[in-house]
């Protein structure tokens, strides 16, 4: 065989390889995508569910202050309030230390003359402090399906992650080694931990704080705060949410690039300054425009990148002790 065949067999052999890549990366983007689709479908389904999950951080609103009783009046087919009232206004409220309690306006008529009447629905009233007190209104006919699709699409991405995690690990696997396939297994484990802790920590406790410190300041400014746009609610909501849990990604970010010899725990302390106005950024981009939930999301994230200054620390420290070691030995 001439040996100017060469080239043309292993360019074969390559292009051969490149489309059989190809084909399994279509596969592996296919079966994801259906995946979503499926779940984006059962989600559509339980629209009503995942509203009332976002609808959770409203009803702790008053997390960090006493509870109080609120009272709503329901006319016809309209319910007015909640609104904040004393047990000396309304005297037959419900037990408890803060009740929320329905009254139905109505009518009677008493010697001769029509007089309005309030009558406790027992069915509506709640004992407890966690009655939504802001409500959530769509104000166009297309409105409530954007909102039930929007919800949807979040819901499904991660209904769907262990699927098309587990898709497109089907395809990057085979490439790795044991060794690349461990370290890439450490850097995702950690990774989805910190999301997951960015997530529930706005969830149970900043999302409570932001909603309390919007109202707060709308009543500040003489405005009515507790009737919101659904949509407007829904898309604050899952975009602090998730871009909370992104932003805990920062470690992990920070620490690959030590890894990769980019950066020394050296240059992480002498960067300092600049990543406490770059952690205010995120929190005035990803939260209420007002300094109290800015601070609530730039302290926990500055936190996570001292944390990455002293493990950076801790590795050279080891690399260093090791070497040490290995001269003593020689």
């Amino acid at each position: 065989m001439d040996s100017t065949d060469t080239p043309d067999i292993a360019a074969e052999g390559f292009r051969k390889t490149f489309w059989e890549h190809l084909d399994d990366l279509r596969r592996a983007l296919v079966r994801s995508a259906l995946a979503v689709g499926v779940a984006l479908v059962l989600c559509l389904l339980m629209g009503d569910r995942l509203v009332s999950i976002l609808e959770y951080p409203l009803r702790r609103m008053d997390l960090f202050e006493k509870p109080k009783p609120s009272v709503a009046f329901q006319i016809g087919g309209t319910r007015l309030g909640p609104y904040p009232i004393s047990r000396e206004q309304f005297a037959g409220l419900p037990e408890g230390p803060a009740p929320h309690a329905v009254f139905n306006v109505g009518t009677a008529m008493v010697n001769g003359q029509q007089v309005a009447t309030l009558t406790l629905d027992s069915a509506a009233t709640t004992v407890d402090s966690g009655s939504l007190r802001v409500k959530l209104h769509n104000f166009s006919p297309t409105e409530a399906f954007f909102v039930a699709f929007h919800v949807a699409i979040y819901g499904a991405l991660v209904i769907s992650a262990p699927f098309w995690v587990y898709f497109m690990g089907q395809f990057i696997l085979p490439a790795l080694n044991i060794r690349e396939k461990r370290a890439l297994g450490t850097w995702l484990g950690w990774g989805s931990f910190l999301f997951l802790s960015g997530v529930a920590l706005t969830y149970f406790l900043l999302l409570p704080v932001a909603l309390r410190a919007s109202v707060e300041y709308s009543q500040m400014m003489g405005f009515e705060a507790y009737d919101w746009k659904a949509d407007d609610y829904v898309s604050f909501v899952t975009k602090f949410i998730f871009g909370m849990g992104l932003g805990f990604q920062f470690p992990v970010i920070v620490l690959l690039l030590v890894k990769m010899g980019l950066l020394t725990h050296r240059d992480l302390a002498r960067y300092r300054r600049h990543v406490i106005v770059l952690c205010l950024i995120l929190g005035a981009v990803l939260t209420t425009p007002e300094i109290i939930t800015q601070i609530a999301m730039a302290v926990p994230l500055y936190i996570l990148y001292e944390a990455s200054i002293w493990i950076a620390w801790y590795w050279d420290w080891k690399k260093r002790k090791a070497a040490r070691l290995a001269g003593d030995a020689g």
